[in-house]
């Protein structure tokens, strides 16, 4: 399969790569961090030699570096999944968050997944098979205060993922949403809390490749999973 992954490099969208390489999947992985995502590249194309592992760093938050990012990826052929895990996160309260906060915050959790999504959605029709997976939060499903323009870029990520769920099941094109609460990625790193209190990326990479493994009739629309003991 022809799989694209945003976000890459680490965390959760490297757990998902790691996953699909094993079956000998072609993948197209993009970050903005060079560096990171050739480590990442580099080290799952040596672990799993099956598989072909293409990357080209991107910002996603750029309109003009997605759509350079989604062409490239459709000159390697039509995509069978497309995984919007590209995001960003800023705390913050409405009323007192930096100006500016809202528009980049929605550029890097919703812009991003909505014109890459355009792009590659096309060949999928044309196709009648794909599935879209975007990673929402949480945050999309239940406000919180310090969630400011976060948490109404991730409404809007979830309100995307509903709306183009009803416009591709005509074209046997899947969409699911992930919703996930605390995983524990870097970002988490000296913050003190017990790796165990929260979820780990691997458990969204299974769950994930889970459901793009269904048959052709079953499409699981949304996937909520919070840690055990609940959110923090």
């Amino acid at each position: 399969m022809n799989i694209i992954i945003t976000g890459a490099s680490k965390g959760i969208g490297k757990a998902i790569a790691e996953k699909f390489a094993v079956d000998g999947n072609t993948l197209m992985l993009c970050a903005r961090n060079l560096v990171a995502l050739e480590e990442t590249a580099y080290t799952l194309q040596q672990k799993y030699p099956q598989s072909a592992i293409h990357y080209k760093a991107t910002d996603l938050s750029d309109y003009e570096a997605v759509t350079a990012f989604g062409s490239w990826c459709l000159d390697k052929g039509t995509p069978d999944i497309l995984v919007n895990n590209s995001g960003q996160y800023k705390p913050g309260f409405v009323l007192t968050e930096p100006e500016g906060t809202l528009m980049d915050l929605l550029q890097n959790n919703l812009f991003s997944a909505y014109y890459l999504t355009r792009l590659i959605a096309p060949t999928m029709i044309a196709a009648k098979r794909g599935h879209i997976f975007n990673m929402c939060s949480i945050a999309s499903i239940q406000a919180y205060a310090n969630g400011g323009a976060y948490s109404i870029s991730k409404f809007a990520l979830l309100g995307f993922s509903k709306n183009l769920r009803e416009e591709l099941k005509p074209h046997q094109v899947k969409v699911t949403a992930v919703i996930p609460g605390a995983v524990y990625t870097e970002s988490w790193l000296g913050s003190g809390i017990d790796p165990l209190r929260i979820m780990e990326a691997d458990d969204m990479a299974n769950l994930i490749y889970a459901t793009a493994h269904l048959s052709p009739q079953a499409c699981v629309e949304d996937i909520i999973i919070r840690p055990q003991l609940g959110d923090l």
